[in-house]
């Protein structure tokens, strides 16, 4: 399985989306707005600011999904 590495993160404070690229090996805990400024946070027992904000989930979570499991 070849995971999707460009998602759509929409920020939690401005509401404003923007493109993002994910690194393929790890999950991304803090990122800031392009927008506003403001720091983007995972969402509560979330790993990481794509699978709680972007359209597609980190590279890690595609992988784990794709054989049955719901963790990264």
């Amino acid at each position: 399985m070849t995971p999707i590495l460009d998602s759509i993160v929409t920020c939690p404070h401005c509401s404003r989306p923007h493109e993002a690229r994910m690194a393929e090996d790890s999950c991304k805990i803090s990122a800031d707005c392009p927008s506003c400024g403001r720091e983007i946070r995972p969402k509560a027992g979330q790993c990481c600011v794509f699978c709680s904000w972007g359209s597609v989930p980190c590279p890690p979570m595609q992988v784990a999904r794709a054989r049955g499991d719901d963790r990264a």
